[in-house]
């Protein structure tokens, strides 16, 4: 099985990057999570947030195979404590997926097509945060879950 970090257009800020470059090396500890970038659309300034969310939702469906489990970050998901999650992630890891794909959307969201492929939507937070921010918090969530598996003293209960 296959780990996957999907995100809509690069990361803006060095420091959301360099937070991130910590939690990507500090997660291929426990496993292989690999990150996948989706280009920007094209002349997005040009189109309407409806048309933006369609056109990243198609360059994401493009991407996706038949046997990928999708769990999307989105503010109406699900949302659990880091324990939770830790749980989560531990009993996903022993399903027969072909890859997991945890997917950022862009500015706007995404579209109703992805809503509809999504096998799970899972929300960080009840506050909104920048599409770039949640990345990094992503990420910094996903590491805990790993040493929680693992009775490790990162999280303090």
């Amino acid at each position: 099985m296959k780990l996957e970090f999907w995100t809509i257009g690069k990361t803006n800020e060095k420091y959301l990057l360099d937070g991130m470059a910590i939690f990507q090396k500090r997660i291929q500890r426990y496993l292989k999570l690999e990150t996948v970038l989706i280009t920007d659309v094209k002349n997005a300034k040009n189109l309407k947030p409806q048309q933006v969310k369609n056109k990243e939702g198609e360059k994401i469906l493009a991407k996706l195979k038949t046997g990928d489990y999708l769990v999307i970050l989105d503010e109406k998901g699900k949302t659990f404590t880091s324990v939770q999650f830790a749980k989560y992630i531990e009993k996903q890891l022993h399903q027969s997926h072909h890859r997991i794909i945890f997917l950022i959307g862009g500015a706007y969201g995404f579209s109703e097509e992805i809503y509809k492929r999504a096998n799970q939507k899972l929300s960080l937070s009840d506050m909104t945060f920048s599409h770039q921010m949640i990345r990094l918090f992503f990420l910094e969530q996903f590491y805990r879950a790993m040493t929680i598996l693992r009775n490790e003293p990162y999280h303090n209960v």
